[in-house]
């Protein structure tokens, strides 16, 4: 048995989960069979003195709507009366709603029958009032199917119509005799390869009538096949996870996974991009696109799939929604599929209410994803803040509870609560809000700021305490003495470098002069070289001095280096001022081309020697 509610407490049920009929033994056979022959001696008690009935196929769904007149010719008020469902649709039932001619009512109590029919399914309906003896009643019966529109061909080329079938009854099932009765069949096109024909009906565009029927007794059944095009959007939603993650902090995210598959005749042959964008009529059974509705306050909204972010997509936001234009990167055929995740965030406070600690969300189970939508499976995570207790689901329809889960994002200690529902079959009608009720302390809202507090506290008395404390057991003052040897020798490496370093500056001042005979140039070489020298092997002195009063063997190393430089600079002076000879012509270009290269050779062996040392530092 499945009950639910529908739209403003209205009530409906759900086939989804309804189980096939177990076989009993032969006892309990005998059982059910008084039970079915009362059910059906019941049933005669009352008289549909009035059935008109409408089969919507304009869609990939089929409406049943029926409107029927109530007799009650017994002697003995009835409260209640029963709806029966064709043996060869009632598999595929998604909803299933009963209301009378007052809209205050709203939709009747309905619960499926434990007795059988003949064949098929039944469900008992409560009247608001009780039917008097010989009082009648008008009652409006609105049943969805899904999946009973078969494509017929199976394949279709690009340049193909859609062509479907559908196999249902002439007359109204029920299990009470119906006085008259006619049933108008609406399709969505007026292109009609073939309907039966009981009672010569009559055909006008896109709808067929039957009827009118007369004295039709209980439980009649004459089959009716319609063949017709149909080129409407057969979508179908395969999977869909909806996750709802609820913050204190005013904030709602809401995330959908979503599988989505094209339903009707496959594609068969090659797809051409040339001819589908050139030819308005090709493809014309395909999906290029689609239009989901988002709650007026949903904002960061965001469409990708595993490549990435799908640009083509168009918001538009309007007073009552925000509707979305979703298209797919490519279009879909039958038979292909897509993948896609859609997001958005959503302010708690239009969704959370709360007394004190007592809080309930209200949101919908399921949004408006496209039109005539259609969900073979739907999960919905619905996570709670962490430390949410007591808590309890006010279901609109029957659902599939799996045990609660525990969610951990950051800053989060002992894990959020998380309901998980399951949901097979769902159509428009299921668009219905699910309230959850939980208790939360206050205090815990404080959590998170004081954890972050408490480890950015914890993070710098760390760092106070490793830069000011010294963790060592006992002092080795040969290790100190080696770090200091250490950190001077390496500030006579960088100083020595820095100095050979000079030399090379003042060769680039002397090749200037030769090429401007500048003087000046020179001089402002030699000027530069002398004073940044002496100040650069003074602290080389000083730092020698700091090796020697560490008592290290380094000291004459150092002193070999000093005296080594002096020759260098000694060569390098000497060469500036042969230059400055040849540039006055004091000397032949042969004779100083022949002593440069003598210099030359004399300072790269007194720098290799400087080098050598400086690696044995």
């Amino acid at each position: 048995m499945s009950v639910v509610r529908g739209r403003s407490g209205l009530r409906c049920v759900s086939a989804a989960i309804l189980r096939p009929p177990v076989m009993e033994p032969p006892s309990a056979r005998a059982l059910i069979l008084l039970l079915v022959l009362a059910v059906s001696s019941a049933a005669h008690d009352l008289v549909n003195e009035d059935v008109k009935r409408t089969v919507d196929l304009s869609s990939h769904l089929a409406k049943v709507t029926a409107e029927v007149k109530l007799h009650n010719p017994g002697a003995a008020a009835a409260h209640s009366f029963l709806v029966a469902l064709e043996p060869q649709l009632a598999g595929r039932l998604s909803y299933l709603g009963v209301k009378t001619e007052d809209e205050e009512e709203g939709y009747l109590e309905v619960r499926e029958s434990k007795a059988k029919g003949k064949s098929g399914k039944l469900f008992s309906v409560q009247l608001p009032s009780s039917l008097s003896p010989g009082a009648k009643t008008k009652v409006f019966i609105e049943a969805v199917y899904t999946h009973i529109l078969h494509p017929y061909p199976t394949q279709i080329t690009q340049a193909e119509k859609q062509f479907v079938t559908f196999e249902g009854n002439h007359y109204f099932y029920s299990p009470y005799p119906t006085t008259s009765q006619t049933t108008r069949v609406k399709l969505a096109s007026r292109n009609v390869e073939s309907y039966t024909k009981l009672g010569n009906p009559s055909r006008s565009d896109d709808t067929i009538e039957y009827g009118p029927f007369k004295d039709i007794p209980a439980w009649s059944q004459d089959a009716l096949k319609v063949h017709y095009e149909n080129n409407s959007p057969f979508l179908t939603i395969t999977s869909m996870t909806r996750i709802i993650e609820v913050s204190h902090w005013g904030n709602i995210a809401v995330e959908e996974t979503v599988d989505l598959k094209h339903t009707g005749a496959y594609l068969k042959g090659p797809f051409s991009r040339y001819d589908y964008q050139r030819q308005p009529d090709s493809g014309i059974s395909s999906v290029k696109s689609f239009k989901t509705i988002l709650p007026a306050a949903a904002q960061d909204v965001y469409y990708r799939d595993e490549i990435g972010n799908i640009s083509t997509s168009h918001l538009l936001i309007l007073d009552d929604s925000v509707e979305m234009e979703i298209r797919p990167r490519f279009p879909l055929f039958g038979g292909w599929k897509t993948h896609y995740i859609i997001g958005y965030n959503l302010p708690s406070y239009e969704y959370l209410y709360n007394l004190g600690d007592q809080y309930a969300l209200k949101m919908r189970f399921i949004d408006h994803v496209f039109d005539e939508q259609v969900v073979d499976s739907l999960t919905v995570k619905l996570i709670l803040p962490e430390g949410a207790k007591n808590i309890h689901v006010e279901n609109p329809f029957d659902l599939n509870r799996a045990p609660d889960e525990l969610h951990y994002t950051y800053l989060d200690t002992f894990g959020r609560p998380v309901i998980v529902a399951h949901k097979n079959n769902l159509v428009e009608q299921h668009i219905q809000d699910v309230v959850v009720h939980y208790t939360f302390n206050k205090i815990l809202m404080l959590q998170e700021p004081l954890l972050v507090v408490g480890v950015f506290y914890i993070l710098f008395f760390t760092v106070i305490l490793y830069v000011r404390l010294d963790f060592s057991i006992t002092k080795d003052p040969a290790a100190e003495a080696r770090m200091k040897v250490a950190c001077i020798t390496e500030q006579i490496l960088t100083l020595v470098n820095k100095r050979l370093g000079l030399y090379r500056h003042f060769d680039e001042a002397v090749n200037k002069y030769k090429q401007s005979r500048d003087i000046s140039t020179l001089n402002s070489g030699k000027k530069a070289l002398e004073t940044e020298h002496k100040n650069l092997t003074n602290e080389i002195t000083s730092l020698q001095v700091k090796l020697k009063a560490e008592g290290c063997d380094l000291c004459d190393k150092v002193a070999e280096i000093q005296k080594l430089d002096s020759q260098v600079k000694e060569i390098v002076v000497k060469s500036s001022s042969e230059a400055e000879r040849l540039v006055a012509g004091k000397l032949k270009k042969d004779s100083y081309i022949e002593s440069e290269k003598q210099h030359a050779g004399r300072r790269q062996e007194l720098v290799n020697k400087i080098d050598n040392i400086l690696d044995a530092l």
